[in-house]
């Protein structure tokens, strides 16, 4: 125990890393806490408290996450960065760095997705700004140089070469490798020399003119991370819990099987339409042809003499139909909806109003 605090006292007091430290804790404990409390809560455990819902307005723990970090950020400028305060006021920065990213995909998705897939998002957050937090804990002055002593040039050499394979090996969709490649410097440069996910940026900008590249991270994304995504699934699910399937009635479901379900009976609802339309206009023309057909011929028993009274015979009645079907090859149909469904309505130009008026009489 004494040694420990003798390493306490050198490495992080008298380094001035104390008020870090105590960020890194509250960030920590805060997020095991949250979690913990979140999974009592999911499992119905009768002697832990529940949601804080006042009034029925579902308060998430994000909202006093957000409350933190304002009492830590604005007390460091308000008391200037003078101790004991930056000890407290970085504890508390901590806490809400802690609840707030455990509700990081909420954030995201700006949806309450925190018990689904899309909420592995937050652990992701919160892993990564950890692992971000302790390697400016652990490390050194950045680029290694402190005051009153020599630069460092084969420091920083490394560090900016460790830096850009890191970069690459997140480009590449390898987010575990590139995170603890920050810390393990041969880890990312291992990443960054071998193949890239299928899905990531770096396979889209560098793998689509070679098919053989492509087809190994394939076979490679087959065979290996498959296993891996495996363990970094029950890792989280150890850590975070099982995420639930989409029930029925959740919101964002709910939601998408409306706007679904709206489109498709437009859809129908339109081609219906545009059949019976048609559908009807055929039997119109058809009763028009019989119509006109039945007008043409005589009555049986008077022959060719029919209407000669008026000048009519077997040629001013052929001309007679020729007109007919003038007229209705001319006629532009409209249809509206009536009390019994679609109904034609003709429209017809004045002229050929007219002219049809005058074949009638």
């Amino acid at each position: 125990m004494t040694t420990l605090l003798d390493s306490y006292r050198e490495h992080i007091v008298n380094a001035h890393k104390q008020p870090l430290f105590l960020l890194l804790v509250g960030f920590i404990t805060s997020f095991v806490f949250i979690r913990f409390s979140v999974r009592m809560i999911r499992a119905k455990v009768r002697w832990w408290p529940g949601n804080v819902t006042p009034g029925g307005l579902h308060i998430h723990h994000m909202v006093f996450g957000l409350g933190f970090l304002l009492l830590g950020g604005i007390g460091v400028f308000a008391t200037y960065g003078g101790q004991p305060w930056m000890n407290w006021f970085g504890l508390a920065f901590g806490i809400g760095c802690g609840l707030v990213l455990d509700e990081f995909a909420l954030i995201l998705h700006l949806d309450d997705v925190y018990w689904g897939e899309q909420g592995r998002k937050s652990v992701d957050a919160v892993i990564f700004g950890i692992l971000f937090t302790a390697l400016l804990l652990i490390g050194y002055v950045p680029f290694g140089a402190l005051p009153g002593e020599d630069t460092r040039w084969g420091l920083i050499t490394v560090i900016s070469v460790n830096a850009l394979a890191s970069v690459i090996t997140l480009l590449k969709g390898k987010v575990w490798t590139g995170l603890l490649g920050i810390m393990v410097p041969g880890l990312s440069w291992i990443g960054a020399i071998r193949l890239a996910r299928p899905s990531s940026p770096w396979a889209r900008w560098r793998y689509t003119t070679r098919p053989r590249r492509r087809a190994r991270a394939l076979r490679r994304e087959r065979l290996l991370h498959r296993r891996a995504d495996r363990a970094r699934t029950w890792l989280f699910d150890l850590i975070a819990g099982a995420p639930d399937k989409v029930p029925v009635n959740h919101p964002a479901a709910h939601r998408v099987a409306e706007r679904m379900s709206a489109r498709a009976t437009a859809h129908l609802d339109a081609h219906a339409a545009r059949a019976l339309a048609r559908r009807q206009a055929r039997l119109a023309d058809r009763r028009s042809a019989a119509a006109a057909g039945a007008a043409a011929k005589p009555p049986a028993g008077e022959g060719p003499a029919y209407g000669a009274g008026v000048g009519a015979g077997p040629g001013r009645s052929h001309r007679a139909q020729q007109r007919r079907r003038s007229v209705r090859a001319g006629r532009s149909r409209t249809y509206a909806v009536g009390p019994t469904g679609l109904e034609r309505r003709p429209e017809r130009h004045p002229r050929l109003r007219t002219h049809t008026r005058r074949i009638h009489r």
